[in-house]
């Protein structure tokens, strides 16, 4: 495995150019569909949240950037909003309006939203969207109760729909949380190996966030009253999109531009995340790879690991990509990206929706945070 770019810091993700075999494509504004998502979600989301008692409302609504850390209003950075987006296609990829997929929506960002309480406070990360997290701000207490609560509210606001499209929408919903938290437990495991093969961590990707992005775009066409065929296919082309999010995510992990990211230099490297620059770079044999694993052998049993220079870790970043792991990253983030959109094929539905699915996919492999 060979690199053949010299990116630096903050270079922008190498691009996938699909947009060009659809000419249809290049008409979607895909800030339109995110805004759409959120604008539609948002309302049914904030009365969602004020269910909670207090304090857990006001520290719910500092998450979502509603409130500042001093309870005034906020417009804060609520994220991207490719779930709720996604989940609106789906309904209208069913035949349905975009409106039926709402619940759906509001629910993925729950559970999305529970797992990025819970996750900032077990790897320690003090910013989230360029501000403190909830448990620096309100403490750990806070941060997993909350996450807890946003988890039940979830199936609650799908349930009340009291339809049998309800509870098969909950089903998928639960098990893709199920599958959220198998993938938590392995990535949190895999930081204690000095080994972790390229297979084991794409199957921890596709479970942290593939199995949540498969859902969304499948949530709503259930509720559509889509059948389980159309529904399975749909959540094919989400959980491959899911593992090129995650592909881009691990490159912006170590590469991203703070001021995008809102996260620490070397983020992942900081935490000695097993990502897929990591584990490729390992796999691919050769000087680079060898010295890498040394260091990464011997950061693992560091007692001042917290104290590393900035050089000390531009210099693990370093050998990733001389290895060549940036480089295969981002051709693996391509060939999922792919493979995600091939699976629209299988399921008839209007050709505009065709063309935003594969918009918000192209997207999703452009992205800068």
């Amino acid at each position: 495995m060979t690199v053949s770019s010299t990116g630096t810091r903050g270079e922008t993700v190498p691009t996938v150019p699909s947009a060009s075999a659809n000419p249809a494509v290049d008409t979607v504004d895909v800030t339109a569909l995110l805004e759409r998502g959120r604008a539609l979600s948002t309302p049914e989301l904030r009365a969602a949240v004020d269910r909670l008692a207090a304090p857990m409302d006001t520290v719910a609504a500092y998450h979502f950037g509603w409130i500042d850390a001093q309870g005034r209003p906020a417009d804060g950075d609520g994220g991207k909003a490719v779930r709720p987006a996604l989940a609106l296609l789906s309904a209208e990829a069913a035949g349905a309006a975009a409106e039926v997929g709402v619940p759906g929506a509001v629910a993925v960002e729950l559970v999305h939203n529970f797992s990025l309480l819970h996750d900032d406070l077990m790897d320690g990360d003090e910013q989230r969207r360029h501000r403190d997290t909830v448990w620096k701000v309100h403490g750990p207490a806070q941060a997993i109760l909350v996450g807890d609560a946003l988890f039940a509210l979830a199936n609650e606001v799908l349930l009340e729909l009291g339809t049998v499209e309800a509870g098969r929408a909950t089903r998928r919903l639960t098990t893709a949380t199920r599958k959220l938290i198998d993938g938590q437990a392995q990535d949190i495991s895999y930081e204690h190996r000095e080994r972790v093969t390229v297979e084991e961590c794409l199957e921890m990707e596709g479970n942290k966030t593939g199995a949540l992005l498969a859902c969304a775009v499948s949530i709503g066409a259930v509720l559509g009253g889509a059948d389980d065929r159309t529904a399975d296919t749909l959540e094919a082309y989400g959980y491959h999109l899911g593992l090129a999010f995650q592909a881009v995510d691990d490159l912006l992990g170590i590469w991203g531009d703070p001021d995008a990211t809102g996260k620490q230099t070397w983020s992942d490297l900081r935490q000695r995340k097993k990502s897929l620059p990591v584990v490729a770079a390992l796999a691919a044999g050769g000087p680079a790879s060898e010295r890498l694993g040394e260091l990464l052998a011997a950061d693992a049993k560091s007692n001042d690991f917290d104290s590393f220079s900035e050089a000390e870790f531009a210099t693990r970043a370093a050998l990733i990509e001389e290895a060549g792991g940036r480089e295969w990253t981002s051709q693996e983030a391509r060939r999922q990206h792919a493979i995600a959109i091939e699976a629209l094929r299988a399921v008839d539905m209007p050709e505009k929706i065709r063309a935003q699915l594969t918009a918000l996919a192209d997207f999703v492999v452009v992205r800068k945070r």
